[in-house]
């Protein structure tokens, strides 16, 4: 069979992507070093982006989302009087003057820049429209109307000072451009810009200097690879957790509603004895109600 030789491996891998790849060729090449049968990423970054890509695993796939809406934290070089077509460094330069922006300046447009914004998404972007993405939509010169979206900016700093191409940091929420968040700076400066570089440093908990490069990834045996997972609840721990005893373990795995004195939750990380991590539950009116359990706990379940 064409996929016998992966296998069921489980855990979350902190990868430092490199510039030039895709995220899906970046999950692929270390899916394969793995050979790992399931894999998925927690959100993707643009190719000429480079830094954190959080990637899931067997069992922790199921939790992917819970980073998708996590707040993330960048590292964005600038360059300042000058715009391309894509509002980054791979698109064709439109336009260039000159740059005449101070320090004091540049810094009391970024003020401009946090809190709640309304920002417009560009049309290279992997949206979708139709079923297409944008950007296919975008090289064939297609343009479509875009709805702004609300966007939060908590923190907007100058990392590095350079007067045609400054790098600030960027903490925030789901859903910024930071592409777009920099032809904005460009155009309230005046002098126009776009994105040179960026770099993603945090994605939630996770941080960019706990991650392994790709190349480094690579020169390790298989079993290294693996040790280098995080456990599936890595990615579970900001939500309240509840342990449960065998008799209740078996309930939750037979899909029943077990009485529970937890707090009232949305979402809750369960775990039986031994501290096995059953899967994500809520807490509703005194009753647990699984939500999403591991696949071998409604196996083991079901034999007993």
């Amino acid at each position: 069979m064409r996929n016998a030789r992966f296998e069921a491996v489980d855990g979350v891998l902190l990868l430092d992507k490199p510039v030039g790849a895709s995220s899906n060729a970046a999950l692929q090449r270390t899916r394969r070093l793995l050979n790992a049968r399931k894999a998925g990423h927690t959100g993707t970054l643009d190719p000429l982006a480079s830094g954190l890509l959080a990637l899931t695993f067997g069992e922790a796939t199921k939790f992917s989302a819970d980073l998708l809406d996590a707040d993330k934290c960048y590292e964005a070089r600038l360059v300042l009087g000058a715009t391309t077509t894509t509002g980054d460094a791979e698109g064709e330069l439109t336009d260039r003057g000159p740059v005449a922006v101070t320090q004091a300046a540049f810094a009391s447009v970024l003020s401009r820049f946090a809190g709640s914004l309304e920002q417009v998404p560009p049309m290279h972007s992997a949206l979708k429209r139709g079923g297409q993405p944008l950007y296919r939509l975008a090289r064939q010169g297609i343009e479509v109307e875009r709805s702004a979206r609300s966007v939060r900016v908590d923190r907007l700093w100058t990392i590095a000072w350079d007067p045609r191409e400054p790098t600030i940091g960027v903490e925030c929420g789901k859903g910024l451009y930071v592409r777009t968040l920099a032809e904005d700076i460009g155009a309230a400066l005046g002098c126009g810009a776009y994105l040179g570089a960026l770099r993603r440093t945090r994605v939630g908990p996770f941080e960019v200097r706990d991650a392994i490069g790709l190349d480094e990834f690579e020169q390790l045996s298989v079993e290294l690879r693996r040790e280098r997972l995080l456990p599936v609840d890595a990615l579970l721990q900001t939500l309240p957790r509840v342990d449960l005893d065998p008799q209740a373990c078996e309930q939750l795995g037979q899909g029943r509603q077990i009485a529970c004195e937890a707090s009232p939750a949305q979402r809750a990380r369960v775990y039986g004895p031994q501290g096995r991590l059953l899967g994500v539950a809520t807490v509703d009116h005194g009753k647990l109600i699984a939500r999403r359990l591991l696949s071998q706990v409604r196996v083991l379940e079901s034999k007993q």
